[in-house]
């Protein structure tokens, strides 16, 4: 039966795939497009932008959004009776067996399939001669705006094969106009003076070729300048270019004619000169609604020249509000500071809406007005999770959160949060408890006149923070406290910048005894380590607490035989190994860290598909305590409160690149490397290490299952201090919200501690080490819900480093591939 369903589906969807199922005989499915400029083919997306039929979208070469509409019927019914009249067979056939209401749901069940079908498809397109008449106007248009003047624009249309077709253009360019006189004529002599003033950057030049979009950048430099400079009432309308191309058409003459400001009273207009106008009162309402613009202020003050009113009690402290304000009375007119101190106000995260409007007391004076709503003080989340992995099984979390706003007014953001977990995992049931609590200030709070460092354009903030977390059956039962300052700003648009002053953490495990019970398959390597060492001795259970330190002290009796290291060193190092691990798991950490991070991100906005991504973060843990320490512990570490320091310095790299390929496929990339370098004897605790593998990483290992190094597989939660990962993703829409991708990820992690305890395999020791590298491929399904997107990829195996023999497409199977759950995009 599952043959005979899975045959049928497959019979379906092959009667979909006849892309000219729906096209009429007198009708051609436009399969290609192809441009010839001076008898040269072009595939430059500026003149293929202005094609207004293209071929249906293809994926992987397939037009799957043709093929899925194709499966419904554009000429089905409508509706029920048309439905009925269409099928009378199988509707008196229900309403017999049933009713006629069963039979109107199989009507409406069936129509509704059928629309599901043509709304998320993609319908043929059909070459349409008006529509290549529009198009040849469209690439002549803009052949015009970059100067040629006398090009030409011919078409073809060309009978492929049955029902289908294709159309050639061609455009034969001719030769370009180029800029020849320019000059001006500017009435107000303000302006002119402005103009003279600062030609250096106009983007019409003389000998330049003639570009429309040169005379709108030229159209934008005006206004800007002029509004920059105390013209307020300057607009476009008061710019117009006169091309003159009579004489010569290859060469063009401009005239750059900048008209008086026009004013209308009763009708009628009246020209009058531009001239400079400054801000002479600013007026800053701090409650406003537009249903009490009529009524009396109750609170009022003047800070440094600024009024501020509010309908009721004025809540922001002027002094602080007044440092996201730009604008000072007395000054000139600069739209730039304008929008400066819109975005700052919006970035406070304090107001549903900011306003700043204008007032005209004078011709030489200006009054401003700043409308500002308050978002409501209070504000309550509750988020909720359901989650699946290699280590849990099944997870269900929720998180609660507080947000006062404006606490101390100042536009400060206090947030108050407790969450939880309750899961199903590989030692059983456990849970999760925590509570973070944050203060976002709009400033820098620092000492010795530090917060001037950085200029207030660059919406400096200060974020305190501190949470603690406490496990229940999760590993060894860690209990997190956390406790920093970091430092924000935005120094331009595409790069910000952070810095960790204060970023210190405590890690204490509260089960060490547990561990065993925990990493079961460590034991069990360990008990063929003492089968090999002393077949007379049983290793003690391990599910008793109470052995644990009986089991510590045999392994440490085992790394120091060294005539055990020479009769069995594969046994001796893997004796070291997992004394190691168990040296890093178990301890109690204090992590004091300082971090530099730099961000780069040139994207425009959430639809922009095509930009880069860098980020590089240098990161220093207790080098400053350490300094203060005069302590050490048995290991030689440095301690504080007699906690073990963690001292490393730790860098990361991470670059993205995206490329837009077509309207609906994208080719994305992922490249990143960590290090960590320890000193003072110190170790790396665990939450800091790097690992392999999970739904964001190689998809082709579970999380924690890949490395270090060469190392064979079989222990829980290996880890390195030395990470690559690479990552290519081809993403393509196939229908309506349903997405795919293929993927490549290549990567691994290795130890460059140069432990002792550490084995060879899992050592990084320089360009050899690179054929450790893990290879994985696979593919995924994503379904956007506009919010979040889900997503289901499929990982497998290419390349195995810790193979012995061939380590290439040895289990490159589905029984072998690791399926990954995730929200939204790996990178």
């Amino acid at each position: 039966m599952k043959k005979l369903s899975f045959y049928f589906l497959i019979l379906v969807f092959l009667s979909s795939c006849s892309t000219i199922k729906y096209v009429s005989e007198d009708e051609l499915l436009l399969t290609k497009n192809t441009i010839y400029v001076d008898s040269v083919k072009s595939s430059k997306s500026e003149v293929s932008d202005l094609l207004l039929q293209r071929p249906n979208a293809k994926a992987l070469g397939l037009p799957l959004s043709l093929y899925f509409y194709n499966l419904g019927n554009p000429n089905g019914s409508k509706d029920v009776p048309e439905w009925k009249k269409n099928h009378p067979k199988t509707y008196n056939t229900f309403k017999k067996i049933f009713s006629e209401k069963q039979s109107i749901s199989v009507a409406n069940s069936f129509i509704g399939f059928n629309n599901w079908f043509l709304e998320n498809g993609e319908a043929p397109v059909i070459i349409e001669d008006k529509k290549i008449k529009r198009t040849k106007q469209n690439l002549a248009n803009y052949y015009f705006t970059e100067g040629y003047f006398r090009s030409k624009v011919s078409s073809k249309k060309d009978t492929l094969s049955e029902k289908k077709g294709a159309i050639n253009y061609y455009i034969t360019k001719g030769k370009p106009s180029f800029l020849d006189s320019i000059y001006t004529t500017i009435k107000s002599p303000v302006l002119d003076s402005i103009y003279k003033r600062n030609t250096a950057g106009s983007f019409l030049k003389k000998g330049k070729q003639y570009k429309n979009e040169n005379f709108i950048k030229e159209t934008d430099r005006i206004i800007q300048l002029f509004r920059n400079k105390g013209i307020y009432h300057f607009n476009e309308n008061n710019i117009l270019f006169d091309n003159d191309t009579l004489k010569e058409y290859t060469k063009t003459n401009v005239e750059i004619a900048i008209s008086d400001r026009l004013i209308e009273n009763n009708g009628e207009y009246t020209s009058k000169p531009f001239r400079v106008q400054k801000i002479k009162q600013i007026n800053i309402f701090t409650d406003y609604l537009y249903k009490l613009r009529n009524n009396a202020f109750k609170d009022t003050m003047n800070y440094k020249g600024i009024d501020y009113f509010a309908y009721k009690k004025l809540k922001y402290n002027p002094k602080y509000l007044s440092q996201s304000v730009f604008l000072k009375p007395g000054q000139v007119y600069t739209d730039s500071l304008r929008n400066l101190t819109r975005n700052h106000i919006r970035g406070l995260k304090n107001f549903k809406t900011t306003s700043i409007r204008y007032t005209e007391l004078n011709d030489d004076e200006l009054e401003a007005n700043i409308y500002l709503t308050p978002i409501e003080k209070y504000t309550l989340g509750l988020e909720t999770e359901l989650a699946r992995s290699n280590i849990r099984t099944f997870d269900v979390s929720a998180k609660f959160s507080i947000t006062n706003r404006n606490t101390f007014k100042g536009a400060e953001n206090f947030k108050f949060s407790v969450s939880g977990s309750y899961f199903n995992s590989t030692s059983g049931l456990g849970w999760e408890v925590g509570s973070n609590i944050s203060l976002e200030v709009p400033r820098f709070m620092a000492p010795f006149g530090l917060n001037k460092l950085v200029p207030k354009r660059m919406y400096p903030k200060t974020i305190f923070y501190t949470g603690i977390s406490i496990q229940k059956n999760i590993a060894l039962d860690k209990q997190n406290i956390s406790l920093g300052i970091d430092y924000k700003w935005q120094y331009d648009k595409k790069r910000s910048i952070q810095l960790e002053l204060i970023n210190t953490q405590y890690i204490r495990n509260l089960n060490v005894d547990n561990y065993f019970s925990i990493y079961s398959s460590e034991y069990d390597e360990l008990s063929e380590v003492v089968t090999a060492y002393d077949s007379t001795y049983t290793l003690p259970d391990p599910n008793s607490s109470e052995n644990v330190a009986e089991i510590v002290s045999y392994m440490n009796t085992i790394s120091s035989d060294n005539s055990f290291e020479d009769s069995n060193p594969t046994e001796y190092q893997d004796n070291l190994n997992i004394l190691n691990r168990y040296n890093i798991i178990t301890s109690d950490f204090l992590i004091p860290v300082i971090a530099y991070n730099f961000t780069y991100n040139n994207q425009e906005n959430n639809k922009d598909a095509d930009f880069s991504y860098f980020k590089v973060r240098i990161a220093n843990s207790g080098n400053i305590m350490g300094l203060l320490s005069n302590t050490t512990n048995s290991k030689g570490q440095k301690t504080a409160f007699k906690l073990p320091l963690a001292q490393y310095f730790k860098t990361d790299f991470e670059y993205k690149k995206f490329w837009s390929l077509s309207e609906n496929s994208v080719l994305a990339h992922r490249s990143f490397i960590g290090a960590i370098v320890t000193y003072n004897n110190s170790d790396i605790p665990f939450s800091k290490s790097y690992f392999a593998g999970g739904s964001n990483d190689i998809r082709a290992w579970r999380t924690y299952d890949l490395g270090p190094g060469s190392r064979a597989q079989g222990l829980e939660y290996n880890i390195g201090s030395l990470k690559f990962l690479s990552s290519f993703e081809y993403r393509f829409n196939v229908v309506g919200s349903l997405k795919s991708a293929l993927f490549v990820d290549i990567g691994n992690i290795w130890d460059i501690t140069n432990s002792s305890l550490v084995d060879d395999a899992s050592r990084f020791t320089g360009i050899k080490s690179l054929s450790d590298m893990a290879v994985g491929a696979g593919f995924g399904i994503r379904y956007d819900l506009k919010f979040l997107v889900a997503r289901l990829d499929l990982g497998f195996k290419v390349r195995e480093p810790y193979l012995t023999n061939s380590r290439w497409f040895q289990n490159t199977n589905f029984s072998n591939a690791v399926y990954n759950i995730g929200i939204n995009y790996p990178f």
